[in-house]
């Protein structure tokens, strides 16, 4: 089976969820299927085509140079029997292969432009072109896949016209062998962590579902004996995510912080994945703070790593985290925030409390992302959603 894996990020430029799923997936279909990625970015490898925006619209709205990708990688497509593309920034290249070639069209919705009208704010009209894709492929492809069933949810309230039949859950999962815990200090040591003391961690983007500021303002009254890791990726990229953009107010809130209390470090980089996989080891706990998330990886990744979590209770995220026995859950109100605010220091509190709890919630996350989430079972499922749409099942 020929088949080609449309996606923004695939190694090494990899920025967010998405690109690790497409990572991992595509490592494994390529046992499955004669494989073929198209992504963005420059140079060649085996298996991977890269693609550039339109040299001609350099000076263009980001959303149009998005789109102008999609068109190179709907070009680039002929032969493939079938076409899976991740998240709106490669959705309409899928949906133009299904329509010049003939061939089925699979649409993995990571997220949803949908349910990020703020974006709005800074993209404008890029916004309502990122939104047109999105609806283009997603109703037209021949089958819709979410990374949890609270996702599914979402895209049948998002776009009606789409049949349930369409939309089939197929979890993501995390490499065991790479998220695995990593006692090594080098990370630790290059960030300058006293050993001697617990110390919280965020991974994620700057990005505004991400919740950020929630966490520098609920970390004000995390323990004082708890340093604070927050590994914030950039949240911009080009598209309409491009002013995905960070929420306001970053800076003040991370300032105010470090005047209350010792011990913030602030990292404003992607950082290697050995390096993160040892402060997901090390750390006391990994809080995610997210107002919004198909399935939060960071959470798997963590609890891979043996570490306990606290994780707000949205998208889908309580369909990885077992509350109270892999992490703890903190309901999301947005009329409400301090009162998120509070749960999330409190949840934090109550880990760091008792490390012998947390070891226990660990062990436990440990044995879950093995159990339940290996990369090899959802490319599988990937691989028959395929067969069913060639007929070939």
């Amino acid at each position: 089976m020929k088949v080609g894996l449309l996606t923004r990020d695939f190694p090494p430029d990899v920025t967010g969820g998405a690109g690790v799923h497409v990572e991992f997936l595509a490592r494994e279909l390529r046992t499955l299927a004669d494989l073929e990625v198209h992504c963005w970015g420059d140079g060649e490898a085996e298996g991977v085509l890269r693609h550039r925006p339109a040299a001609g619209l350099a000076g263009a709205d980001d959303a149009l140079r998005a789109l102008s990708v999609d068109l190179a990688m709907a070009a680039e497509l002929a032969g493939r029997e079938l076409v899976h593309s991740h998240t709106w920034y490669a959705g309409l290249a899928g949906h133009l292969a299904k329509l010049l070639y003939g061939v089925p069209h699979v649409m993995t919705a990571h997220s949803l432009e949908s349910l990020h009208p703020w974006k709005a704010e800074r993209a404008g009209g890029g916004y309502a072109l990122s939104s047109w894709a999105e609806r283009t492929a997603i109703e037209a492809a021949d089958a819709v896949v979410t990374l949890s069933r609270r996702m599914r949810e979402e895209v049948l309230a998002a776009y009606p016209a789409l049949a349930p039949g369409r939309v089939r859950v197929i979890r993501g999962g995390v490499d065991t062998l790479v998220y695995r815990p990593d006692h090594e200090t080098d990370a630790r040591d290059r960030i300058g962590l006293d050993p001697r003391r617990p110390f919280v961690l965020f991974a994620g983007r700057t990005s505004r579902h991400k919740g950020l500021p929630h966490l520098l303002r609920a970390a004000r009254t995390f323990d004082p004996e708890a340093q604070v890791v927050i590994c914030a990726m950039p949240g911009g990229r080009m598209g309409t995510a491009g002013s995905q953009g960070e929420p306001d107010g970053i800076p003040g809130l991370l300032a105010d912080l470090e005047r209350l209390r010792e011990g913030v470090h602030w990292i404003p980089r992607t950082l290697p994945r050995t390096q993160l996989v040892q402060l997901m080891t090390q750390a006391a706990v990994v809080v995610c703070p997210s107002v919004h998330e198909p399935l939060g990886m960071v959470n798997l990744e963590a609890m891979a790593c043996g570490t306990a979590v606290v994780a707000s209770a949205v998208g889908g995220i309580p369909e990885v985290v077992d509350d109270g026995a892999t992490g703890l859950l903190v309901p999301y109100d947005a009329d409400h925030p301090e009162e998120f605010e509070g749960g999330l220091a409190q949840a934090v509190n109550r880990v760091l409390d008792d490390p012998s709890e947390a070891a226990r919630m660990g062990a436990a996350g440990r044995r879950r992302a093995v159990r339940e989430f290996g990369w090899d079972q959802a490319a599988k499922r990937t691989y028959k959603l395929y067969e069913e749409l060639l007929g070939r099942v």
